[in-house]
């Protein structure tokens, strides 16, 4: 085995990091050989000067396979067994070891190589790590759990300590089996305890939710005594590839093993990166784990198709939006689901999860099947209400797709667009939205509104919001999970289309308004 480290030795994040922290503390001038101010500039730039760096378009599948055949004789199976890995964890820290299991079936040495993603002058990531002629063996499906889990035990095919220089980020492990030249991705995130500007959350509770690995267990698999929709689920583990995803909208080509950040959520690190925004990224375990993380920046965000929350995670991000902390959801059908997170079955923390129960209002309406279940003696585990946090909330029938159209064109969000009353972004809504808006939160404003289809039928209505948080910030939903697709397509980017709507890749006035919503929360 080989192992090439391609890291540029440029600024040591833990550096950075005692710098920003005796800054916090208040530590005398002259303690560092930069004032605060001068080290605070830094980091805003770190974004800048990584994207700076050469890029790669290597970092794309080029030949990838899939079993044959299909699910439930709808959804093609997906899964891709010649090679295919999971991670130890979901986001790392810099001097922390990451663990990479891998199978190959047949048995094939792989190479392992990694990149961060990002802007990089158009190519999407950075090479920053190869690992060559790792050994690959097949290993054990593995059998089915207590409430149907499948939970993998693979020995690590490759450990490795995460350096000082790699910036926070969404890292892909791009697997190539050398017998055939078969890929497919493992995803990671790298994150920091950095002050930030913005600070990117990644949907990874959904993934997981919708993975149907090894063949139909998903979240939304009915198994016997079980509704596909309904509460309690069986139970899903993150110690497992990603493969297909239960909902036909998101059979992305050439994305396997990458979760759901690819389709819904790169195209907003891409145009962000782009323009060289001081973000940082984490997990939706983060967000559960470490509410004071949320503290160290200005805008939280949540990204595409953020549907599965811990009731830890509200109430932090909560905590945040009281502590001043803006919140943009850039998002839709988020905040939807409760779940707890679980041990793995050796004891690792966070690891797997299941549906409890919805962040519904209290009024919540039972189905047949809860209702039976109800008699059994289980009760749905309810969260508060989504809308009270988001401003507005996944509503009935919350599926359709359509046009976000302008409702205030006075608003600041529409500075520089040009946008009119009534002036639409063709096909930005969809798959799911928000409506409902909570009419009685503190400066609550309806921005943009409008119908929804599902192939021309089943009329719903979206509502993007915006309203005030207590000590100046604001919150801002969008209610849409194709928002980032408004805003960049990156290379290998497919746009999406669903319900009889195609979304239309890249505008500018949304690009504008995202821009009017990010200088708006950097400079509160």
């Amino acid at each position: 085995m080989s192992d090439t480290n391609n890291s540029s030795r440029g600024i040591h994040r833990r550096d950075v990091l005692k710098r920003a922290a005796a800054a916090g503390l208040g530590l005398a001038a002259g303690a560092f050989p930069s004032s605060a101010s001068a080290q605070a500039s830094s980091n805003r730039d770190l974004i800048r000067r990584e994207n700076a760096k050469p890029g790669t378009r290597d970092w794309l599948l080029t030949k990838t396979r899939t079993v044959p055949g299909k699910i439930n004789s709808i959804l093609p199976n997906g899964r891709c067994p010649w090679i295919e890995g999971y991670c130890s964890a979901n986001s790392v820290r810099a001097g922390e070891k990451l663990r990479i299991m891998v199978s190959t079936n047949p048995a094939s040495a792989f190479k392992l190589e990694i990149f961060r993603t990002g802007y990089y002058n158009g190519d999407g990531a950075r090479l920053v790590r190869t690992f060559d002629s790792l050994e690959g063996t097949p290993q054990a499906d593995p059998p089915v759990g207590e409430n149907y889990l499948r939970e993998c035990h693979w020995e690590p095919a490759v450990e490795f300590e995460i350096p000082d220089d790699w910036l926070s980020g969404v890292y892909l492990g791009k697997l190539t089996a050398e017998k055939e030249n078969i890929q497919s991705y493992v995803i990671f995130i790298v994150r920091d305890d950095r002050p930030c500007d913005l600070l990117f959350q990644c949907s990874d509770l959904t993934w997981s939710a919708y993975n149907r690995w090894p063949a139909d267990y998903s979240i939304y698999t009915k198994h016997e005594g079980f509704s596909s929709t309904g509460v309690p689920s069986g139970t899903v583990s993150f110690d497992r590839p990603y493969a297909l995803f239960t909902h036909p909208v998101n059979k992305i080509k050439k994305s396997g093993g990458s979760g759901e950040y690819l389709p819904w959520e790169f195209p907003l690190s891409f145009w962000l990166e782009q323009h060289g925004y001081d973000v940082s990224y984490i997990s939706n375990i983060d967000t559960h784990a470490d509410p004071a993380g949320l503290l160290r920046t200005k805008g939280f965000i949540s990204v595409g198709h953020d549907e599965y929350w811990t009731l830890d995670m509200y109430d932090n991000v909560l905590k945040a939006r009281e502590e001043g902390v803006n919140l943009a959801f850039l998002s839709a059908n988020s905040v939807l689901c409760v779940v707890p997170l679980l041990p793995s079955g050796n004891g690792t923390p966070n690891r797997a999860t299941r549906r409890e129960g919805w962040f519904f209002p209290s009024e919540f309406s039972e189905t047949a099947e809860e209702r039976n279940l109800n008699q059994k003696g289980f009760k749905p585990n309810m969260g508060p209400d989504g809308a009270q946090l988001m401003g507005a909330r996944w509503t009935p029938p919350g599926r359709g797709s359509g046009d976000w159209t302008c409702a205030m064109p006075e608003h600041w969000l529409f500075e520089g667009t040009g946008m009119k009353k009534g002036d639409s972004v063709k096909g930005l809504v969809g798959w799911e939205w928000h409506g409902a808006p909570m009419m009685d939160l503190p400066g609550m404003q309806v921005v943009a509104e409008g119908e929804t289809l599902i192939n021309g039928k089943n009329p719903g209505h979206y509502t993007a919001t915006i309203y005030d948080g207590p000590k100046g910030n604001i919150v801002f939903n969008g209610a849409t999970i194709w928002w980032a697709n408004g805003l960049s397509s990156p290379p290998g980017h497919v746009n999406p289309s669903r319900h009889g709507v195609n979304q239309q890749g890249p505008d500018e006035r949304v690009q504008q308004i995202t821009h009017n919503l990010f200088r708006r929360i950097i400079k509160s």
